[in-house]
């Protein structure tokens, strides 16, 4: 084993301090207590309404003011993102597609529509990560063009692509979860759980939640058919609706999905409960994306696996010079970055039957 090869791992094992709030100590709790009931007042209280209603006069609410402090806390993460990762082209690239999908596709757009007195409409969501938009009675109240939109992309288009190019081109490269999480949340990446108990939790976890976003869709395009002559039918259509907003909306992709960066890592809700996250890992497992390695240059010093933020034991597969794909890869390339032999390497090719 080369001993420069030894010097730059431990050197690259060192790119997260060891202070308490990257490491779960008093401040990451007091972190996490906080985003818990920022979360809270957001969704149940009336505050933050008060405060913009005298600024915009009814032209903005409180998802404006949290849609900006999201972009501004993924533009500061993206920045010292970058700074630390500047050896990179890819993370560099990638990091700057990631700000700049948060501030136009999901900020700057949104919000200029509801400026202007008409209904918003965020860009770089789609079906089922923003389950309503395949709800009829929400997405025909659109313009056509933007009706087409939700339905091309996120029936057509998204699915193409995680099969050409794997689930990174949106989880790692447009979606705001996915970009919160590789930019204010980096620091934290290292938390993620390795355990095999975890992976078995995440399998059950990811495609439940998927079940339950196609069971609350065709629940409301029923409803959307036959609910005005089956009253009984559209009050269960509601509950869902609400419960899945609740649980799915609130709870996991909010509250816990943001919430526990600073205690469980920084993909608790791209890894254990998004929708999206599953239907495009389904689609990469017989896709072309995969990350090959080079067993034979493998130090075994566990940098891979210490930096996947998906909790995926890349060590394993880099020690047998196993070509590998994983349904929960998002493709951030982090694993090759940290890797002082350059063992790993992303590659898009077609898939040879045996």
């Amino acid at each position: 084993m080369s001993s420069i090869a030894v010097k730059r791992a431990e050197t690259l094992g060192q790119h997260f301090t060891t202070s308490s709030l990257k490491n779960r100590g008093w401040p990451a709790w007091s972190l996490a207590v906080i985003l818990v009931v920022f979360y809270i007042v957001l969704y149940y209280s009336e505050l933050f309404n008060k405060v913009m209603d005298p600024i915009f006069h009814g032209k903005a609410d409180k998802w404006t003011l949290y849609g900006f402090l999201y972009t501004v806390a993924v533009l500061w993460g993206g920045i010292v993102f970058i700074l630390k990762n500047k050896r990179s082209r890819y993370q560099i690239i990638r990091t700057s597609v990631i700000m700049c999908s948060q501030v136009v596709l999901a900020f700057f757009i949104p919000t200029f529509m509801r400026m202007l007195g008409t209904k918003d409409f965020y860009f770089s969501y789609l079906w089922p990560l923003k389950i309503e938009y395949l709800y009829p009675n929400v997405i025909f109240s659109y313009p056509l063009p933007i009706v087409f939109y939700s339905f091309l992309m996120s029936l057509i288009v998204f699915p193409l692509l995680a099969f050409f190019f794997g689930k990174r081109f949106y989880c790692s490269w447009i979606c705001g979860c996915g970009g919160l999480a590789n930019t204010f949340g980096d620091p934290w990446r290292h938390l993620s759980t390795k355990t095999k108990r975890a992976w078995k939790f995440e399998v059950i976890s990811i495609h439940s939640t998927l079940v339950f976003a196609l069971f609350a869709t065709a629940v409301m395009i029923i409803n959307w058919g036959i609910g005005q002559n089956y009253p009984r039918f559209a009050q269960l259509a509601w509950k869902v609706q609400s419960v899945y907003g609740f649980v799915v909306g609130f709870f996991l992709a909010g509250m816990a999905g943001v919430a526990l960066y600073p205690l469980m890592g920084t993909r608790v809700w791209c890894r254990f409960f998004c929708p999206m996250a599953a239907l495009l890992g389904l689609i990469q497992r017989i896709g072309w994306f995969h990350i090959a390695s080079q067993g034979e240059l493998c130090i075994a010093c566990g940098n891979c696996s210490k930096y996947c933020e998906m909790g995926i034991d890349v060590r394993a597969y880099a020690m047998k010079g196993e070509d590998f794909t994983r349904a929960s890869c998002v493709g951030c390339g982090m694993c090759a970055h940290v890797c002082p032999r350059g063992v790993l390497k992303l590659e898009i090719q077609k898939k040879t039957a045996f």
